[in-house]
């Protein structure tokens, strides 16, 4: 890898920034001072010091995040924040959303600058549970269980066999929904399709991993290796 690209990927600055540290002398590789952008190295096994700090090399990064209300599931938007906007120090990395979480809807969010990663989990081929905690305005109709198992026609699609455990029903419900896809705005759709107005929702589940309790409205961490066990990749 180019030093330049490395540092730029860092978070040191831009290209153009880049050079004029090198210039400063402010960049060693191997304690060597650099000054040539276009130079070769290994990040996985050179030194790379600027300003005397060591940079430690973090090509990809796997994030667990609680998402709040208010935020949209993207990487730019002109008018609204982004989730991305809520992890500054990795703007660097191109980090996107794993699948989206709608505007108003909260919950475990994963980000990462791995396609691949993203793919297995969200393409409908592969068929990965996605679990919500839901609130609703009306009563939940006694055979609504077995209309999620059978798949709902919502028009667009046709939604795929879903699990519904109802927690509470009057006249304001609290009930758990898993899914296997992740179409817009899907969930609110299915429960508008039995008569209920969704009044919130947070997502708590991918696969086997759970949302981490600890975690704050707007905090995340990074995925640890017992956490992409339960994602069961």
């Amino acid at each position: 890898m180019r030093l330049d690209k490395f540092l730029a990927n860092a978070g040191i600055g831009t290209r153009k920034e880049v050079k004029k540290f090198l210039k400063k002398n402010l960049v060693s590789v191997n304690e060597e001072i650099v000054k040539k952008p276009e130079m070769h190295i290994n990040p996985e096994e050179d030194v790379i010091t600027f300003d005397d700090i060591p940079i430690e090399y973090e090509p990809v990064v796997y994030l667990m995040m609680n998402k709040p209300a208010g935020y949209i599931s993207a990487t730019e938007d002109d008018e609204h924040e982004t989730v991305i906007d809520i992890v500054p120090e990795y703007m660097h990395l191109d980090l996107f959303p794993v699948g989206r979480l709608d505007k108003d809807t909260e919950g475990l969010l994963l980000l990462t600058n791995d396609g691949k990663f993203s793919h297995q989990l969200m393409s409908p081929k592969h068929k990965v549970p996605k679990k919500y905690y839901v609130e609703v305005d009306g009563h939940i109709s006694e055979n609504a269980t077995e209309i999620f198992k059978k798949g709902i026609d919502l028009g667009d699609f046709t939604s795929s066999p879903s699990e519904l455990e109802i927690i509470e029903n009057d006249e304001s419900s609290k009930a758990f929904v898993t899914i296997y896809e992740g179409k817009f705005h899907q969930v609110k759709r299915m429960f508008q399709s039995i008569g209920c107005e969704v009044t919130y929702l947070k997502r708590i589940q991918i696969a086997d991993l759970e949302l981490d309790e600890l975690l704050e409205l707007g905090e995340y961490r990074h995925l640890m290796e017992e956490d992409f066990k339960l994602l069961n990749l």
